[in-house]
């Protein structure tokens, strides 16, 4: 009961650090074109993380049994998948660089189930690599070939929109556009922090039922007293006070912002306008809204940061700041190695202490 205590514990630890950590998403282009203050902006990425949160568990479903094999992973290895996933957002977060909380706890999680079994890697669902959203299950469709398409999507949905909108627009003036796309900003802004929270709060319910799940086969929550007894989940579901727990932990995390991380997506890719802004955010919305439907747990901190690269680019390629671009994409090629890495080292740690 005492490893069960500290995985949940641990799992809320993960949302918050998500929370704070992702809030860059959902805000970065509305704080860096002073639509709005930095505390209006947490306040409605927080309420928007809060009901995108709610809006379903396909993704939840995904983390929890799509990615390896549920019958070998314990609590023990979700203890170790969550412990690497945090000190890599921690770490990341105090490098100021957008990296996937996503992508940390995937790696995390077949890291710990490796070193669980001797590094047997058949217990890695593996799944069909397909090039289109769908409803395939495994590491190929659902984490592998998303993360290299799904910021491709970011970058071209906003060069495409970027280009309709200067064409549609370019008789208005610089300060009308400004007004305008101001406004239109904050819509795009709420849409995103909805679909933020639609696709990264679900991957912290995924985890928690997978625990709770496998805590129960394993007969750990046999002999616990009445008032405890809807810890027990027979079969793989996502209870509702976890997905409470999760939405409410997630905005609270969000409402404390991540400024190193706002100051990187927001102002040193490229330097932002309100339309660049909305185009940004819309194209994003769109993609992470298409991904949650499919239960694909993509990278909104990739899927953000393309778009913005996408906008960028339509002004020239120079715009964008592209030495800054390649700190950020080593640290999206390195999160699922670096993760799965530390998940093992914690895995032999923890194994002589318990």
């Amino acid at each position: 009961m005492v490893l069960l205590t500290a995985v949940l514990l641990a799992a809320i630890g993960f949302a918050y650090i998500n929370g704070f950590h992702d809030a860059a998403n959902a805000i970065a282009t509305v704080v860096s074109t002073k639509v709005l203050t930095p505390r209006q902006a947490i306040l409605l990425a927080s309420f928007g993380n809060l009901i995108g949160s709610l809006t379903g568990t396909a993704v939840a479903t995904t983390i929890g049994i799509g990615i390896v094999d549920a019958h070998v992973v314990t609590t023990l290895t979700v203890l170790e998948a969550l412990l690497a996933a945090i000190v890599w957002g921690l770490l990341t977060w105090w490098l100021g660089l957008p990296s996937s909380s996503s992508h940390a706890l995937i790696g995390g999680l077949c890291g710990a189930a490796l070193a669980s079994t001797g590094f047997d890697w058949s217990v890695l669902k593996w799944g069909v690599p397909t090039l289109s959203f769908g409803h395939s299950h495994g590491l190929w469709p659902q984490v592998i070939v998303p993360m290299i398409t799904s910021p491709l999507l970011g970058f071209i949905f906003g060069a495409i929109l970027m280009f309709f909108i200067t064409i549609a627009f370019y008789r208005i003036t610089p300060h009308v556009a400004k007004l305008s796309f101001g406004r239109l900003q904050l819509v795009s802004a709420a849409v995103m922090a909805v679909s933020h929270g639609s696709n990264d709060a679900q991957k912290t319910m995924g985890i928690i039922a997978l625990t709770l799940y496998s805590a129960t086969t394993a007969g750990t929550l046999d002999h616990l007293p009445f008032w405890l007894s809807f810890l027990r989940t027979p079969t793989f579901h996502i209870e509702i006070w976890v997905i409470l727990l999760c939405a409410l932990v997630m905005a609270l995390g969000t409402s404390f912002g991540g400024w190193r991380i706002i100051r990187t997506m927001g102002h040193r890719i490229i330097r932002l306008q309100p339309v660049h802004g909305f185009a940004a955010e819309s194209s994003a919305a769109a993609v992470i809204q298409l991904a949650s439907h499919y239960g694909i747990p993509v990278s909104t901190t990739h899927v953000v940061a393309s778009s913005i690269m996408g906008v960028g680019a339509t002004k020239r390629l120079s715009a964008v700041k592209w030495g800054i671009v390649n700190r950020i994409i080593w640290a999206w090629v390195l999160t699922i190695p670096i993760t799965a890495s530390l998940a093992c080292i914690f895995h032999f740690i923890l194994k002589g202490i318990c």
